[in-house]
C-alpha cells in the first residue's frame, strides 16, 4: 500500500508539528517561571518563620531574666543589648541589596 500526500497535506502536517513544538516550548517557559515565583514567595514566608521564632526565643530569654534577675544591672543590660545588636544586624542584612535575584536568560541552572 502506497501512501501518497500532496504538498498541501505535507506542509499542513509540517505546520501542526511546529504548532505543536511552539506551544511545547511556551508551556515550558510559563512552568519555569511560575516555579521562580513560588520559590520567590516560599522564601519569603521561610523569613518571616524564621524572625517570628527568634523573636520568640529573645522576648522569653528577656522575660525570664528581667522576672528573676531585678538586681543585676549589668546582666539587665546585657540581656536587653545583645539582642539589639542582632536584630540591627539581622536588619541591616535584610535591607541591604547584595545580589540580584533574576533568572539567567541563557542555559538555566549551571
Amino acid at each position: 500500500m502506497m501512501l501518497q500526500l500532496t504538498p498541501v497535506e505535507m506542509l499542513a502536517g509540517l505546520g501542526a508539528v511546529v504548532a505543536l513544538l511552539a506551544a511545547w516550548r511556551i508551556s515550558v517557559r510559563a512552568a519555569r517561571r511560575a516555579a521562580d515565583t513560588a520559590r520567590a514567595g516560599f522564601r519569603l514566608m521561610s523569613l518571616a518563620g524564621r524572625v517570628v521564632v527568634t523573636a520568640a526565643v529573645i522576648v522569653g530569654v528577656q522575660w525570664v531574666v528581667l522576672t528573676h534577675a531585678t538586681g543585676n544591672v549589668t546582666l539587665v543590660a546585657v540581656v536587653l543589648g545583645v539582642p539589639a545588636l542582632l536584630a540591627s544586624h539581622t536588619l541591616t542584612r535584610a535591607l541591604t541589596v547584595t545580589a540580584l535575584d533574576t533568572p539567567r536568560r541563557r542555559g538555566g541552572r549551571r
